[in-house]
């Protein structure tokens, strides 16, 4: 695909306006590099030690590391889940060390909860509870620019529309929001998104992840978002921290993939 079908089929070119987003959007930038792919791994919940090493491997390659964590994770009122113990989540000072070095940090919710499974009024009430703390504690958030990542990847219609009232765009799983396709279209510049991801689990995912992401390469183009977790031994659906390192080193050679995670696509526009 050259890179004008591209365009048009990811919906940058608005019949009657021509050119539309390609002159006016940051992506453009992207296209005129040749990119027709954009890849995204959105890591989940907070863990502290991975979150710092994920961090470190993307660094070593030039990459922001695309970060979401549970709001109230390091607080002494969490209740500890199965993959996600008591201890092992860090809190907004480590958010904040990491945001400076260049990194991006979203909200996962407010205590992890399935919002799908909770009265839809406490459910908006956990997702209005989430924001307002990082407003609160991490520096410089603004939720109007932000991603809000359903936990579990669980939401509903409703749930995702009262979301978007204060971000955004919301990310959540992608047989909820994606037709006939694994990949995301590039976000129309007019409008906020509802993102779809991938996850896999609960064993370790390298393999997974090295399957969908070799698909996604061998296709025309588009936007993946792959959720993942924590490094080696922490958390559900981990990745080894060595194929972490393995892959990204692949990948920056790519010319025609960019690495971004979700909020930097949209600040681009």
């Amino acid at each position: 695909m050259n890179r004008r079908d591209f365009i048009k089929s990811t919906g940058l070119i608005t019949l009657g306006v021509g050119l539309y987003s390609f002159a006016e959007a940051g992506l453009h930038r992207l296209f005129a590099e040749g990119k027709t792919h954009i890849l995204t791994l959105s890591f989940d919940d907070g863990f502290k030690k991975s979150f710092y090493r994920t961090a470190e491997i993307h660094e070593e390659y030039g990459l922001k590391a695309c970060l979401n964590v549970v709001a109230m994770g390091n607080t002494p009122d969490y209740i500890s889940e199965k993959w996600i113990k008591e201890g092992l989540i860090g809190n907004f000072d480590d958010w904040n060390k990491l945001k400076d070095r260049g990194h991006e940090l979203m909200p996962h919710s407010w205590d992890h909860k399935n919002l799908t499974e909770i009265p839809i009024n406490e459910a908006k009430e956990n997702i209005d509870k989430c924001l307002d703390y990082f407003e609160k504690n991490l520096d410089s958030f603004k939720a109007s620019e932000a991603v809000y990542n359903f936990a579990y990847n669980a939401s509903n219609q409703e749930l995702e529309d009262y979301a978007l009232k204060r971000v955004r765009a919301v990310r959540t799983g992608g047989w909820l929001v994606l037709q006939n396709t694994k990949y995301n279209k590039l976000p129309d510049i007019s409008k906020q998104s509802r993102l779809g991801c991938w996850s896999y689990g609960p064993d370790m995912c390298d393999n997974n992840i090295e399957s969908e992401v070799n698909e996604f390469l061998s296709e025309n183009g588009g936007w993946l978002i792959l959720n993942l977790h924590g490094l080696d031994d922490e958390g559900w659906g981990p990745v080894s921290s060595k194929y972490l390192d393995i892959l990204l080193k692949r990948l920056v050679d790519i010319k025609n993939l960019a690495l971004l995670p979700t909020g930097e696509v949209f600040r681009m526009l």
